[in-house]
């Protein structure tokens, strides 16, 4: 394999800087909101829109970001992954977010808005949590099959046999279900139904639009609100929105018959059975959600930002160089996502350099 030589600017030794406090290393100073001078003019300023999935690792990024280059903004509004794209081919936005591929009729339309092959880079491991609000059940347990049956309103009681099945030797409450899932058109949606598909007994094909049961709610922030809100509810949402608003996630049914709690952790060995695939200066993942290793928690997404091979802001690049760094992966831990895998965060890497 060549040897890849990397040219460190300063951008890049403000992010070493950065990976080094997280880890502990000595001679390493944190910047502060205090070291941020006042007033500062504002030299440069790009806009990304799309998936809500990966806010909080976007906030974060954002923050950091903004210390590291005080006179320069990145905005980002998360307006659902199909918006994104749409935004961005419409070049309204320098980048978009988002939890699912783009159709080959999307890809046309942005590699002619770039002039350029448009290239998807995945940046963000998000596990998808089945937040509920259950008092009565802290520690309750899922198959694939009962969810399908669940959110397809097929099961609409908590005593239902299929629950009880899970859950065998506890009491479960005789309540209704009240189940919610996006109104937006939405990555995370595509995902979840695709492991539904894929793993339970979901009748209908895998869609960014939701077509089961519940009621519809727009965006990862309207879900966690109405699940916290609503006793005997369930949605689904990703996994950094569900701690940080203490709700209760379920623990899933991994292929190999384990009952897997959420976590970081988790959610990485997941993408051991994952292919990366991609052609045209891209990186798709392939996730397995049938996979077998041990202690896989099996519902987890990709996040993608999708910007121009070419003739791309400069902006874009260097907020990107730093989201792929050491520094910026290192965050998203602490916020409820996972890091990449070395071996693709190495080809994210690779990618980023070819649009230098």
């Amino acid at each position: 394999m060549a040897k890849l030589t990397v040219t460190v600017g300063p951008a890049v030794l403000a992010a070493l800087t950065l990976a080094a406090c997280a880890a502990g290393l000595s001679g390493a100073a944190m910047l502060t909101r205090e070291d941020v001078p006042e007033n500062l003019p504002i030299t440069e300023s790009i806009s990304g829109s799309g998936s809500s999935a990966q806010l909080g690792a976007m906030d974060a990024w954002r923050a950091e970001f903004y210390r590291i280059h005080p006179d320069r903004r990145v905005h980002y509004q998360p307006n659902g992954s199909g918006a994104g794209i749409g935004d961005f081919i419409a070049g309204s936005t320098a980048f978009a977010g988002t939890d699912v591929a783009m159709t080959p009729c999307e890809q046309a339309r942005a590699d002619r808005r770039c002039g350029s092959r448009a290239m998807h880079l995945p940046m963000v491991v998000g596990p998808i949590a089945l937040a509920y609000n259950l008092p009565s059940m802290p520690d309750l347990k899922l198959s694939p099959t009962t969810l399908s049956g669940i959110f397809s309103g097929r099961i609409t009681r908590w005593d239902a046999q299929e629950i009880a099945a899970d859950n065998r030797g506890r009491r479960l409450p005789h309540t209704g279900i009240r189940l919610f899932h996006r109104s937006d058109g939405s990555g995370t949606t595509h995902n979840f139904t695709t492991y539904l598909k894929t793993a339970g007994r979901w009748p209908y094909q895998p869609s960014r639009k939701w077509t089961g049961s519940g009621q519809g709610v727009a965006g990862s922030t309207g879900i966690t609100e109405a699940v916290r809100g609503t006793e005997g509810s369930i949605g689904y949402v990703e996994h950094g929105f569900a701690t940080d608003a203490h709700l209760s996630t379920a623990k899933v049914r991994n292929a190999s018959g384990q009952f897997v709690a959420l976590s970081p952790q988790s959610a990485t060995k997941a993408l051991e059975g994952a292919r990366i695939v991609g052609a045209n200066d891209g990186l798709l993942v392939e996730l397995d959600y049938l996979t077998k290793g041990n202690g896989a928690y099996p519902i987890v997404l990709v996040t993608y930002e999708i910007t121009c091979s070419k003739n791309s802001e400069p902006l874009v690049r260097t907020f990107l160089d730093y989201t792929a760094s050491d520094a910026g992966q290192s965050y998203l831990s602490l916020h409820g996502y996972a890091p990449l895998p070395p071996d693709l965060l190495v080809k994210v890497r690779a990618r980023l350099g070819l649009t230098s």
